[in-house]
């Protein structure tokens, strides 16, 4: 496994030695000047100049294939500038599997608090469980008496059964007859007040 991480770092290494030889040797060439004293700036010029003198002089074709050098040595520098090294996607790679570590060894602690700093910021407060009332649970019914048997032994009436069933409405009837009684009770006072005003300004 070491040998391994050596040898991959030692080729990324020899490559980007490589790579920085080719771009210094680029630079080089199209820094220095032609024998003219001029530097080329533009191939397409380059070559409008190559064409004009296509039928030149000796010296002009030396240049001209000087300046093809350089914008070769520039191509080929800039070819190994963008294509990545396998040193640098190792790189990658093992940035992308350290992050991916990370984020699977997430320790989340809901019921332990641990002893160490760095775990105890990791730990999830308690969950809150949301508070709601069941729709659909059922209204516990009032409970009914019961008859204990022994209390009352002495025989019952031949329609008690029909008393316990009417017992509900009966108790309707008895409210609804109080209310009745009590608003009569109200009219009659009312028929005193009145007769007691009435024959008390016929007095005065």
């Amino acid at each position: 496994m070491a040998a391994e991480e050596e040898g991959s770092i030692g080729q990324a290494s020899n490559s980007r030695r490589e790579r920085l030889k080719a771009l210094r040797a680029a630079q080089d060439l199209l820094n220095t000047p032609d024998e003219d004293g001029t530097k080329p700036q533009d191939p397409s010029e380059d070559q409008q100049q190559e064409d004009e003198a296509a039928g030149g002089e000796d010296e002009v074709g030396q240049a001209a294939a000087a300046r093809r050098l350089r914008l070769q040595a520039l191509k080929e520098a800039n070819e190994l500038l963008s294509t990545p090294d396998e040193g640098s996607r190792q790189d990658e790679t093992e940035e992308t599997e350290d992050a991916e570590e990370e984020m699977k060894f997430n320790l989340k602690f809901r019921n332990y608090l641990p002893h160490d700093e760095q775990l105890q910021r990791g730990k999830l407060p308690p969950a809150v469980l949301p508070k709601f009332e069941d729709p659909v649970a059922p209204v516990a019914p009032p409970p009914e008496k019961i008859e204990i048997p022994f209390v009352n032994i002495a025989p019952k009436k031949p329609n008690w059964d029909l008393r316990r069933d009417v017992q509900k409405r009966l108790e309707k009837l008895e409210k609804r007859t109080q209310i009745a009684l009590r608003q009569l009770m109200l009219e009659q006072e009312k028929e005193r007040e009145a007769s007691e005003a009435g024959s008390g300004v016929t007095e005065d």
